[in-house]
């Protein structure tokens, strides 16, 4: 008996947030199909005209527009951005630099270092126990 690989897809809506895309602004034949994974890569590696288009000028979905302002999704929501938004749109924002905006870089920062403290804490507990046991 010979065994064949099976070919790996995915829906259209996995696709699209792997590529960083609204899947709504994709073409109809690709919200319409399954991509492979093959398909996929050659996407990621090759990126058609509307591919490109879409990651330089948007529509942008959240986590996207989040990673290009700087704050988190949870900041997005909170300032009443729940709409994917366009590159000119985002740096419409970036370029007015509104107080709210500011505020959330600063949240992320603050998260991001109590994370990092939180994961210090854990390594240094785990080898605090890994020590423990080589000594019991």
């Amino acid at each position: 008996m010979t065994s064949r690989k099976t070919v790996q897809t995915m829906k259209p809506a996995t696709a699209a947030k792997k590529l960083g895309v609204l899947l709504e602004a994709t073409p109809a034949d690709f919200q319409e199909g399954v991509v492979s994974r093959d398909e996929l890569n050659a996407l990621q590696a090759d990126p058609p005209e509307w591919l490109r288009d879409l990651r330089r000028n948007g529509p942008h979905p959240r986590p996207v527009v989040a990673a290009k302002l700087g704050i988190s999704i949870s900041g997005l929501t909170r300032n009443g951005y729940a709409d994917p938004l366009t590159t000119e749109q985002i740096n419409a924002i970036r370029d007015e630099d509104p107080e709210w905006l500011q505020q959330e870089r600063t949240t992320r920062v603050e998260a991001r270092r109590e994370e990092e403290r939180a994961q210090a804490r854990k390594a240094a507990k785990a080898e605090n126990s890994a020590k423990t046991r080589e000594n019991s």
